[in-house]
């Protein structure tokens, strides 16, 4: 059997196992013919975060005379690599843990391209942008010990017919129901029934299976008022009501059969704190004359706010909450020319956990445990770890068309390409449907 919680083996704060995927990579090592770049990085010691990064490679000579529309074929792997192999049959084990395990190739590629879903924010579609390389697509998670099947949107509007589903965060949530939407395409493409005026939350129908699917934008989780505009650019610094919960999402929340809720990284944004209307503190506001209560404080309340709330409420959805996103920046943040051109994917032990993100998951770890001891109806979707692995799957420079090469250009190292690892989420959370 399987299981979805997350065991003392998770590769963020475990100690490291001597598993058989090193032995794994040493073959692919030897045996991968990718381009240039691609062997230097799998070759040298620029795989830590913390080392130098080369420099992406010119673009120019790169790039197409027109977008793509469909993919390349996969890179080339020798015979005997274990393509679409589990490391054991579900028989020969007792559980497993579906967030433990490793990227293995794929040459079957992604289920689905640019061209055969419609509903690709633009920021997210790499490949029509421009990215001239391929190899990202032809990844998939393999959890240690367990089968983890690919995704089938068949059987997964079969089992949600007359349901409706939420998904409520920020725009790491809406990257992934835009995932799950081009799966679900392969079966029924979705008519879009609602948004707002900033296109932020959306409500989708599937009429053959009478499903709804909706996301919506709540980065907070709590009540914020918020003074940012299209492109990141913040007129005045958020004021998070730490007590009162957003009734963007709370006011819907009783029309929901399933809800996945996040919260993360925009906490890590300047922000004023309020509770019992008064201004309590805040977080990097320097020069406001306020007591800075960190980060912590704030996401910590968010999150108690949040659970009590469905955990008191009379309407019992399935909720599965989902940690922290992290991103892969280096050499700068997403404001200071910090850029992510790596290709493969990161081994475990070549990871390096951010401070924040260390700190962001813990808060959310004890929280959730807190809440699940008074609601048996939570499930911790917990792709931190696996996430972490996957430098190579962001637009970069790509999230706009055809990037000038010596122009600056804005990096998204936070957002995930579609098709790209995101889609392994939703691999996750049908099996932890059917278990």
């Amino acid at each position: 059997m399987t299981k979805e919680t997350r065991s003392n083996s998770n590769p963020l704060f475990a100690q490291k196992h001597n598993y058989h995927h090193h032995r794994f990579f040493l073959k692919l090592a030897v045996s991968c013919l990718l381009v240039g770049l691609t062997v230097r990085l799998l070759f040298t010691d620029s795989f830590s975060l913390s080392s130098v990064v080369h420099n992406p490679p010119p673009l120019a000579n790169a790039i197409p005379n027109s977008p793509f529309l469909s993919f390349p074929p996969p890179p080339s792997y020798s015979a005997d690599f274990p393509v679409n192999q589990t490391q054991a049959s579900p028989q020969d084990v007792v559980e497993c843990d579906l967030f433990v395990g490793d990227w293995v190739p794929d040459l079957n590629g992604p289920r689905y391209t640019n061209e055969s879903c419609r509903v690709i924010q633009d920021h997210q579609n790499c490949m029509k942008n421009g990215r001239p390389d391929s190899g990202y697509l032809y990844w998939r998670w393999n959890p240690r010990g367990c089968e983890l099947p690919k995704f089938s949107p068949r059987k997964f509007l079969d089992m949600m017919r007359d349901k409706s589903w939420a998904f409520i965060g920020d725009s790491i949530s809406r990257n992934h129901v835009q995932s799950l939407l081009c799966l679900l395409s392969q079966v029924e493409a979705a008519d879009a029934v609602y948004h707002d005026e900033e296109y932020k939350s959306r409500i989708w129908k599937f009429p053959s299976h009478n499903f709804t699917l909706s996301t919506l934008w709540s980065p907070f989780l709590v009540k914020a008022d918020i003074f940012e505009d299209i492109n990141g650019v913040s007129s005045s610094e958020p004021q998070l009501y730490l007590d009162v919960v957003d009734d963007k999402w709370t006011s819907q929340y009783k029309n929901f059969d399933y809800v996945v809720i996040a919260g993360g990284k925009w906490f890590l944004k300047t922000a004023i704190y309020h509770e019992n209307n008064t201004v309590t503190g805040c977080f990097k506001c320097h020069g406001k004359n306020l007591t800075d209560q960190g980060f912590q404080h704030a996401y910590s309340k968010a999150l108690q706010q949040a659970f009590d709330f469905m955990t008191h409420s009379e309407h019992k959805p399935v909720v599965f909450f989902r940690t922290t996103t992290p991103d892969h920046f280096e050499h700068g943040e997403w404001f200071s020319g910090g850029y992510c051109n790596r290709t493969l994917p990161f081994k475990e032990e070549q990871i390096h956990v951010r401070y924040e993100d260390s700190v962001l998951r813990s808060i959310e770890l004890e929280e959730f445990d807190r809440a699940k001891n008074a609601s048996p109806n939570f499930k911790l979707l917990d792709t931190t770890g696996l996430s972490l692995l996957r430098p190579d799957g962001h637009p970069g420079p790509y999230r706009y068309f055809h990037p000038m090469l010596n122009s600056t250009v804005q990096n998204d190292c936070l957002h995930w390409c579609l098709p790209g690892p995101i889609d392994s989420w939703n691999d996750i959370l049908l099996q932890m449907l059917v278990i």
